[in-house]
């Protein structure tokens, strides 16, 4: 019989917590939120770090054990099961998850192994019951009597191809694993695989972008993006609040997109710009950006009113006027046939370009998921193509190295039509580059531009640049 029960919000703890624990505490209710409420961690962490009133130490403890834990969840998985000797989905999800973390204290951090075990069979106990925490503290106390390198090699041993061994090696799943070598295959560097895996479970550095025209790089210099900087150490908030959000958190991959779209060709006076799926709007305010300085104007569209509200208040740091629309892009953009000079297609997709710092879509997504988000990626194109003026530029960008959303979106468009050309992507962003920046070519010939984490140190964003005849 399943011992499986419905999940819950962990209720909060009714005695004083130590330092440390209250870290925990914060750990332990965004993982349950993940899991049980497709909660977004990097959207709750920070609400749930400022509701616990945590230090700067105890909130950087909390955001490890989150993120760490959520990166390497199949391979604590793979631990549970062979510690406990049952599938984790026989496991009630609120004493699965709390193991998870103590696991990931016991085998990826310096916590001491009895302040792992004891807190987190305390967690359970206030769970899911007496019963539960004898479970718990047996399969943690088994955990801690042998090494990672120990561990990682019996779950080894269960593995039933190559792929599943790098599954639970790297904490991937393995239709993700596929996708990501034939991503790579595609510019002849499937060598890379591990070293791309590896990337993914590693902590990313916060990266800013200073808007152009309206403030400075305020730090080290990112070494590819002329507007990107590295935050300092600790929280970027005070240095957004204090620029009036003119200097922002940006990845260096979205800010080279962006650029390479507004700086692709010499802009003329009065163009018209238009960002068609805008949310969450850090592209946005670059474009605006951008657009201002350059004598153009700038239009977004959202489809989320909550997801527009945030194009609102990214855009507060750019003077001129940005107009947001919400709606359905396909019917925004089919209803302007002809008008835009440049047009920034930032299109839905699954995010597996930024698993550094979403681990949780890892988990989230399936692969069935891809055909879905294609049809619309591909809608979205069309009618980004209908809504370009001639001589007007679109950029296909998508935070995913998945070649059904990226190369097959653009070739079907290609074949499909007869009024657009492709341009090539990975010479505008050489053109906006501060550094030499590898781009090899995509062997099936097309002018697509391809960021990775692993050899750029940004999220794998795909860009494809077409013109319209």
């Amino acid at each position: 019989m399943s011992d499986r029960r419905p999940a819950r919000r962990p209720r909060r703890s009714p005695r004083p917590a130590g330092r440390v624990q209250l870290a925990r505490e914060v750990a332990y209710t965004v993982l349950r939120a993940v899991d049980a409420s497709d909660a977004y961690a990097n959207l709750l962490l920070p609400k749930e770090i400022d509701r616990a009133g945590l230090s700067a130490a105890d909130a950087a403890f909390a955001t490890e054990l989150t993120y760490g834990t959520l990166r390497r969840r199949g391979t604590y998985d793979a631990v549970i099961a062979e510690a406990s000797g049952r599938d984790v989905r026989q496991i009630d999800p609120a004493v699965l998850d709390a193991l998870r973390l103590g696991a990931h204290q016991l085998l990826a951090t310096r916590v001491a192994s009895h302040a792992a075990v004891d807190e987190s069979v305390t967690i359970v106990s206030r769970e899911a019951g007496r019963g539960a925490s004898g479970f718990a503290n047996a399969v943690l106390r088994r955990i801690s009597r042998e090494t990672p390198g120990v561990w990682e090699e019996r779950i080894l041993e269960g593995a039933r191809s190559d792929d599943e061994a790098l599954a639970m090696r790297f904490s991937h799943p393995v239709w993700v694993i596929r996708a990501l070598r034939r991503a790579l295959a595609a510019e002849g560097r499937e060598t890379e695989l591990e070293e791309l895996l590896d990337a993914d479970n590693a902590s990313p550095s916060v990266t800013m972008a200073a808007l152009p025209g309206l403030a400075e790089p305020g730090g080290r210099r990112t070494p590819f993006s002329p507007v990107g900087f590295r935050a300092p150490q600790g929280d970027p908030e005070p240095i957004v609040r204090a620029s009036g959000g003119a200097q922002r958190v940006q990845d260096e991959g979205s800010q080279l997109v962006a650029l390479a779209l507004a700086r692709a060709v010499p802009v003329r006076d009065g163009e018209e710009w238009l960002d068609l799926c805008a949310g969450p709007g850090g592209k946005t305010a670059l474009l605006g950006a951008e657009a201002m300085r350059a004598g153009a104007t700038l239009e977004a569209n959202e489809l989320v009113p909550a997801r527009a509200g945030l194009v609102g208040r990214a855009l507060e740091a750019v003077p001129a006027e940005v107009r947001v629309h919400v709606g359905d892009g396909r019917a925004f953009a089919r209803a302007r046939a002809g008008r835009y000079d440049r047009i920034l297609v930032d299109a839905p997709c699954t995010g597996l370009g930024a698993l550094r710092r979403r681990p949780e879509a890892r988990w989230r997504k399936r692969p069935e998921d891809v055909a879905e988000l294609a049809e619309l990626q591909g809608e979205l194109l069309d009618a980004a193509i209908d809504a370009a003026a001639p001589g007007g530029l679109v950029a296909y960008v998508t935070c995913s190295p998945h070649l059904a959303e990226t190369a097959g979106i653009v070739r079907d468009a290609l074949r499909r039509r007869d009024d657009v050309e492709e341009l090539d992507a990975r010479a505008a962003i050489r053109a906006v580059s501060r550094a030499e920046i590898d781009l090899p070519p995509q062997e099936d010939g097309s002018g697509r531009a391809q960021l990775w984490p692993h050899r750029h140190g940004v999220d794998a964003m795909s860009l494809s640049l077409l013109r319209r005849r």
